[in-house]
């Protein structure tokens, strides 16, 4: 026998929406990331990095000023190019340094490109 009584039950509007699985229920998703190539003056740490890592990307800046910033925290490394794994003629021809492709937020792509024009730009690994 159905309830007539007041309150909240099916057809009244009241009916929680349904997470997709793996998702809390009211869990708000972030801005989507994008791909943002950055060049890491040191060669050789971007060889250390695989698909999948976890980075924080620094700036010093290339006038000599001590200090640096960091402009990304816990950037995901989406690939690694082939000329920087190998060490190719690329890396000289650009001036050193390697190329590493990371998702980041669409803001934080704008400040890696920025900055990566002012300073050089290092790695570190989670």
């Amino acid at each position: 026998m159905p309830s007539s009584g007041p309150g909240p039950g099916p057809g009244h509007g009241h009916e929680r929406a349904q997470a997709p699985p793996g998702e809390r229920a009211g869990a708000k998703r972030g801005p989507a990331p994008v791909s943002a190539p950055v060049r890491i003056a040191d060669a050789g740490a971007v060889r250390l990095l695989r698909p999948g890592d976890r980075v924080d990307v620094v700036a010093a800046r290339a006038d000599g000023v001590p200090g640096v910033r960091v402009l990304a925290s816990g950037a995901r490394v989406v690939s690694v190019p082939r000329a920087a794994r190998s060490g190719g003629p690329e890396d000289v021809a650009d001036g050193g340094g390697a190329l590493v492709v990371l998702s980041v937020e669409r803001a934080t792509a704008a400040r890696l490109a920025g900055a990566g024009a002012a300073s050089r730009l290092a790695v570190t690994v989670w």
